[in-house]
């Protein structure tokens, strides 16, 4: 008897947040519906996915981006910390963010005696500001089967760009070249 209630109330877990949703979804339709004026089909579901993205823009707008900014100034005053997030950030802001940095894939070549070859990416051409005269540029070489990657100084000649979507060729660098 005991089992035939544990089904009962998993069956419930499932059915009763899926009913009341449908119900809202419904009677917000009619709801919504009933208040214009015209009787348009669908207006209702345009006005329901407007409301909707207003309320998430407003939420991100008052409630989101002033909670972030606390926690990044306290994180700023700590400084082994700060290093740490700030890396981390300029990271994944390079991968995700609106400036994304990681748009060059090139093969690197490890020495002139090998023909070994590195899966990376150019993310400086010009590094006179860190007083090198010579022509090399910084190139990123993401490690296989995680986060983690290393920052190669190189000679320009070794290295040769690679005609591919930069999130493809990162997908097949990060997969250990598994994915196609």
């Amino acid at each position: 008897m005991k089992r035939l209630a544990g089904y009962f109330f998993q069956g419930l877990l499932l059915v009763v947040p899926l009913a009341v949703t449908i119900y809202v979804i419904y009677f917000t339709f009619k709801f919504i519906d009933g208040l214009l004026p015209f009787d348009i089909p669908g207006i209702g579901l345009i006005v329901i996915i407007a409301a909707i993205t207003l309320i998430g823009f407003i939420t991100k707008l008052v409630i989101t981006k002033p909670i972030i900014s606390f926690f990044e100034r306290i994180i700023k005053k700590s400084p082994l910390i700060k290093v740490v997030y700030s890396s981390v950030k300029d990271l994944l802001s390079a991968f995700v963010g609106k400036e994304k940095k990681f748009n060059n894939p090139v093969l690197v070549k490890i020495s002139d005696d090998s023909d070994i070859e590195r899966l990376g990416f150019i993310t400086q051409q010009d590094l006179s500001n860190l007083g090198i005269k010579e022509k090399k540029i910084a190139v990123y070489l993401p490690s296989s089967y995680g986060i983690l990657g290393e920052l190669y100084i190189v000679p320009e000649k070794y290295v040769t760009p690679v005609d591919m979507h930069s999130a493809e060729f990162m997908k097949y660098i990060v997969s250990g070249g598994v994915s196609k």
